[in-house]
């Protein structure tokens, strides 16, 4: 069973040459960890063209947002929403508060 944490943790990246910091849930990080490997990027340029790509919403949304958008075209590309591969998750996932 996946369990998440709802709680933030802070890191600094450099986004188009600037450092800021970036708050998000531990599960988001695993995940942009898992991206950067899979397609062999730094965090710093992933969260670069992130940003190039960002319209008017804060940069931690841009980056939840495109989390979601990455894996959620990964399941389809995988045919993991065909209804012969019909596989509920929900009952994998806990989400812990704190």
């Amino acid at each position: 069973m996946t369990v998440l944490k709802n709680s933030l943790i802070s890191k600094n990246v450099t986004v188009n040459g600037r450092r800021t910091s970036i708050r998000l849930e531990r599960a988001s990080w695993l995940a942009l960890d898992d991206i950067c490997r899979f397609e062999n990027l730094t965090l710093h340029v992933l969260c670069s063209m992130i940003e190039q790509q960002r319209q008017g919403s804060s940069r931690t949304s841009a980056v939840r947002a495109f989390i979601v958008s990455y894996f959620r075209k990964a399941a389809i590309d995988a045919g993991a929403f065909s209804e012969s591969n019909k596989q509920p998750l929900l009952s994998q996932i806990k989400i812990h508060s704190g």
